[in-house]
Formats: structure tokens, C-alpha cells, sequence
């Protein structure tokens, strides 16, 4: 499922067109609808962040499942005590799955974007105090391959063995990739396909999105004002939602409502916040 849209586009919906695009004019988009990335990070609150990255994890691949989408990890660097520093994963769905809500999961989950805050008392945490964690969430689509211009003299791939850290030497074993695009610095991998063709195509699909992401922010003389706008740099002030444990309360900054049960969201039952967003 491909979205091609114009500037003619403007006046209607427009899931694909971020508030910096927007003030561009014009805007010419070509992206899957149907496929995203999904890229979570811990933010501060140390153990306690990667903790709750781990749950954010859980709740939108629960979610996926049950909307009957999949759901595929790509590439995860895990917490000290659980959890994950980070957390890289691929959402799809196919045209014919979904009842009643969008059969899109770039619709359903763009506004996942933002710095969530947590406020709990950890496991570790003998006193009693309640600690207050973030991690921020990148929800990115990915983009046609002619749509993003990659010189294959400017990758530095690398290979391992999909259960920990290797050299640069190719074989059978070793079918994790990660690649360094160097003019940027940044870097993606993916590991948990079975064949090293699989997981560069992978882990290039992450690239083009975020090379997108900043083609994106260049056409509107804004250099990370997108990337800003979705995640900021996970400080605690920077929330778009707050996970309140002790009240058994998550609040949404953007449109100040609140939901309940937080358990029950956290194991993927998320209609409720979706649904909201679409009002």
C-alpha cells in the first residue's frame, strides 16, 4: 500500500506530512502506509528507562498481534536488569487485515512519536520512593528505495553472528548486519532474520527512513526540527504522556485526556488511545 501525495493533498487528511513539512507548501511523499519502523530508546532514569523501554516494546508488538499485523524485531541492545537501551522493530499489516480501525499502522501509531514518562516505584527500589523514567518514540515509515539516494561507497557494513558482537568476516555463521552510513554516522543493523541477505535488506529499509527523515527536514531549512518534533532529546519536561502507576493513570499532554488501567494498556490494549486521536 503506497501514499503519493501532492500539495494538492494539503487541504485533506494528512497522515504523512509532519507540522515542519507542512511549512514547506509543497510537499511530494512516497511511502508505505502499511510498514513502519518502530525505534524506542531509554531515556534518563537509567535502569528504571531501559525498563520501561521494555514495556513500551511489549505493549505496541502486543498491539500488532492484536490487530493481526507483524510484528519483527530487527535489532535490540538489552537493559543491565531487563528491558532495552534500545529497541528497533518493523510493523506491517496487509490490505485485507483490520475491522472497524485503519488498516494502517503508520495511521494508528504516528502519534506514538514523543518522550513517554514514567512514574512508578521500581522493583529495585527499597524505600518505597516512586522514580520518574523516560523513553522516547520514533515512529517512521519506510520509503520506496528510488526515493532515497544512498551511495553504496559511503556504507561500512559489518557482519556477526546473530547471538553477539564479530569481525568484519563473511560467513555462513554470520548473518547480522550492521551498517554505518559514514557522512551521517548513523548506524542500523538487524539480526534476527536467518539469512545475511535478509537482515541487510532490513537494516537498509531502517536507513532509508531515517535518511528520509532528514531529506525531509532539509527541504524545510530545518535541520532535526522533524526529529525534534517527534522525540525531542528524552528529557523528563519533553512528555507527550505520562504513565502514572501509583494512580493508575496515563494522561496525554497533547489533547488532556486521561485513561485507566495502565496494566491493561501496557498489554496492548491501546484502541482507546488511538481511537482518541482520530477525534
Amino acid at each position: 500500500m503506497l501514499s503519493t501525495c501532492w500539495k494538492t493533498c494539503l487541504s485533506g487528511p494528512q497522515p504523512a506530512i509532519s507540522g515542519a513539512a507542512r511549512m514547506a507548501g509543497f510537499v511530494f511523499i512516497i511511502f508505505y502506509m502499511n510498514k513502519i519502523i518502530l525505534e524506542i530508546r531509554a531515556g534518563t532514569g537509567g535502569d528504571e528507562a531501559a525498563i520501561f523501554a521494555g514495556d513500551l516494546g511489549r505493549m505496541y508488538q502486543r498491539y500488532a498481534a492484536n490487530r493481526g499485523w507483524k510484528f519483527l524485531i530487527l535489532d535490540s541492545s538489552p537493559g543491565t536488569i531487563g528491558g532495552y537501551k534500545t529497541f528497533i522493530a518493523e510493523i506491517s499489516s496487509s490490505p485485507s487485515t483490520g475491522s472497524g480501525l485503519t488498516q494502517s499502522p503508520y495511521e494508528d501509531l504516528r502519534q506514538e512519536s514523543g518522550v513517554h514518562r514514567v512514574q512508578r516505584i521500581p522493583k529495585t527500589e527499597k524505600s518505597g520512593r516512586v522514580h520518574t523514567s523516560t523513553a522516547s518514540v520514533a515512529i517512521l515509515p519506510i520509503v520506496e528505495a528510488k526515493e532515497v539516494q544512498i551511495n553504496q561507497g559511503d556504507l561500512e557494513v559489518t557482519f556477526s553472528r546473530a547471538g553477539g558482537p564479530g569481525g568484519q568476516n563473511v560467513n555462513k555463521v554470520e548473518t547480522a548486519v550492521r551498517i554505518l552510513h559514514k557522512p551521517t554516522g548513523i548506524v542500523v543493523g538487524s539480526r534476527e532474520e536467518r539469512s545475511q541477505h535478509s537482515n541487510r535488506e532490513r537494516a537498509m529499509d531502517v536507513l532509508r527512513a531515517k535518511l528520509y527523515e532528514i531529506q525531509q527536514e532539509q527541504s524545510v531549512g530545518k535541520v532535526s526540527e522533524i526529529r525534534r518534533e517527534q522525540v525531542g532529546n528524552a528529557d523528563r519536561s519533553e512528555k507527550i504522556r505520562t504513565y502514572n502507576f501509583p494512580e493508575d493513570r496515563i494522561t496525554d499532554h497533547r489533547i488532556g485526556k486521561k485513561f485507566h488501567n495502565i496494566e491493561k494498556i501496557l498489554e496492548g490494549d491501546m484502541d482507546k488511545i488511538v481511537e482518541a486521536f482520530r477525534k
